[in-house]
């Protein structure tokens, strides 16, 4: 089966982000397959390279990072919600003049339609967190 997965949370937020960290790593030692995962709404944090947390508490970001090395995985970033929230690459650094960027290396930053065609990919989409 092939899955794009939806994080709307950020890691500390709720369990939600390590949830889907935990499903995707299920899925994909279970032989399924993830086409996409990608970041939405506070979701985005996920993708922060300053996150750090304290030495005794896990790294989602760095998890998320080492997951999608693993596998070779799509970490797609909504570009919206992102610049948004602060968690810019080089190239949106620039063009908002902010001293830096902090997109975590192996994210990368795009629009929904990326998550339109994963959708359209996938035979299941499955979203973590968001709820109000």
């Amino acid at each position: 089966m092939i899955f794009t997965i939806v994080v709307h949370s950020a890691p500390y937020q709720s369990g939600s982000a390590a949830t889907a960290l935990r499903f995707t790593r299920a899925a994909l030692d279970a032989g399924h397959r993830i086409h996409r995962v990608f970041f939405y709404r506070e979701g985005v944090h996920n993708a922060s390279a300053l996150a750090s947390p304290p030495r005794d508490e896990r790294s989602l970001p760095a998890e998320w990072q080492a997951v999608a090395q693993e596998y070779d995985l799509d970490l797609v970033v909504c570009i919206a919600a992102a610049v948004r929230r602060g968690v810019l690459n080089q190239e949106e650094a620039r063009r908002y003049e902010k001293p830096a960027a902090n997109l975590a290396e192996g994210f990368e930053l795009s629009g929904l339609g990326q998550l339109v065609e994963a959708s359209i990919q996938s035979d299941r989409v499955v979203t973590f967190g968001g709820g109000r």
